[in-house]
């Protein structure tokens, strides 16, 4: 075998050896289906979607030009009356999808800057535990956004 084969064959086996040792991505995060409803300026507003992680996380903070204040809050029913609590941080399994919807999960804009009207749209930024912050785009509509309308995807 001529010595520019074996080169070749080497450099081959370390491509190939490289790139299947390579890690895998552990910091990828994807958030779809981002919507809010229509409110007021000087009202609160909540924002709804669905978030997954590729590797455990957890979400820290979120922040938004359109509010005063964003807070993430979760709605529970504590025997006839639904109460709503205040978290410092919302935990990501590593490849789970964790929904916010009304009634559970959400996020609120407190101290609205402006209208939210329909078929407007604002960002807010995510900041994460392990990830680099990540803004996403929010729909303002009365439903919920379909599985097709992906307004943020970011792996």
């Amino acid at each position: 075998m001529k010595t520019g084969n074996r080169l070749w064959i080497f450099v081959l086996i370390v491509v190939f050896l490289l790139s299947s040792c390579a890690p895998p991505d552990t910091q990828g995060m994807e958030v779809r289906d981002a919507w809010a409803r229509p409110a007021a300026r000087g009202g609160n507003g909540a924002v709804y979607f669905v978030i997954r992680s590729s590797a455990a996380d957890e979400i820290v903070g979120v922040t938004s030009d359109v509010a005063e204040a964003v807070e993430m809050h979760e709605s529970k029913m504590s025997g006839d009356v639904m109460e709503m609590h205040q978290l410092e941080s919302v935990t990501l399994p590593a490849g789970e999808d964790v929904t916010f919807e009304p009634g559970g999960l959400h996020i609120m804009l407190i101290g609205l800057k402006r209208e939210l009207k329909l078929g407007d749209v604002f960002e807010i930024t995510f900041r994460f535990k392990n990830h680099e912050d990540l803004k996403v785009s929010v729909a303002v509509q009365d439903t919920p956004a379909s599985d097709k309308n992906h307004l943020a995807n970011n792996h």
